[in-house]
């Protein structure tokens, strides 16, 4: 064999070309990628979700009024000429039978008997963009109308958008994990192929080929492993995330799970990326061990 001959077939002669370390990186880098996809759409959906909420409630709030029934309505229009006068509401709107009907199906079902039911009188109130004074509205309706209660939804968007904002964090933290696992897995799987061609690398040596040209071709054929391996993982991923039930009112999160327009393209960098992660371990791996070998 002369160093002519191994150039022109190099992956063949010095990298096996199958066996545990070509099923162990493929079959790595397939399942990183698969789990890539769905820490991916974690992230982007939490991150939707975090922006939902914190549009949808940052601007309304809601005046609920309990009060014996000969008083309702009058403190119900008490309550509604404090809202127009005061600064920073921009519309106080009080919400009719089907729309509390509306708001109390998702948790009691659509056959409740509102008519049994003694409900309190829900005023919709939407702010300006400068909003109001909170402290102040509640004083003046304490004051005109001391059924009133203002709820400005702080205390339940705050919680909210911050538990949203978590979970985009721990889909980033474990991109970041998969991707340190999958270069852990290459390395081990590169580490055992070049020990197990010791022999052969010896070998080469002697005939002229550098380190620096069995190395190539160890990190040619791992990074070709992993990008096919994630190539395959990513595209069962997506299958699997299209697969999921559509996002709709009802769901809410759980069916929201997944990608939204363009961030269909987002997924498409993880072969990439596994195909870096594969490159930088394996060369770690490769000059490492060849210089024990020396």
């Amino acid at each position: 064999m002369s160093f002519l001959s191994f150039r022109e077939s190099p992956s063949g002669r010095v990298v096996p070309p199958s066996g545990f370390t070509a099923q162990l990186t493929v079959i790595t880098a397939a399942a990183m990628a698969f789990l890539a996809v769905f820490a991916l759409a974690l992230s982007m959906a939490t991150g939707r979700l975090a922006d939902r909420w914190g549009t949808e409630l940052a601007r309304g709030s809601t005046v609920r009024i309990s009060a014996p029934s000969d008083q309702i309505e009058a403190q119900t229009a008490a309550a509604l000429k404090v809202l127009e006068t005061t600064p920073g509401v921009a519309e106080a709107r009080r919400l009719g039978a089907e729309e509390e009907t509306a708001l109390l199906e998702p948790w009691f079902g659509p056959d409740l008997p509102l008519d049994t039911l003694s409900l309190p009188v829900l005023i919709d109130v939407q702010e300006t963009p400068d909003g109001f004074d909170a402290e102040g509205l509640r004083l003046r309706l304490a004051g005109e109308a001391p059924g009133a209660v203002l709820d400005d939804h702080s205390r339940w968007r705050r919680p909210l958008v911050r538990a949203a904002e978590r979970l985009r964090l721990l889909g980033v933290i474990s991109l970041l994990l998969i991707a340190g696992v999958t270069g852990g897995m290459i390395t081990l799987a590169a580490n055992a192929a070049l020990a197990a061609t010791a022999q052969v690398i010896r070998t080469l040596r002697l005939v002229g080929a550098t380190d620096r040209f069995i190395a190539s071709a160890f990190v040619r054929r791992f990074t070709l492993r992993g990008l096919s391996g994630a190539v395959i993982g990513t595209f069962c991923g997506m299958i699997a995330i299209a697969l999921l039930p559509k996002a709709d009112e009802a769901g809410g999160f759980l069916t929201g799970l997944g990608f939204s327009g363009a961030q269909w393209l987002w997924p498409l960098l993880i072969p990439l990326l596994a195909a870096i992660v594969a490159y930088v371990a394996t060369r770690v791996a490769a000059t490492q061990t060849l210089r024990r070998l020396m």
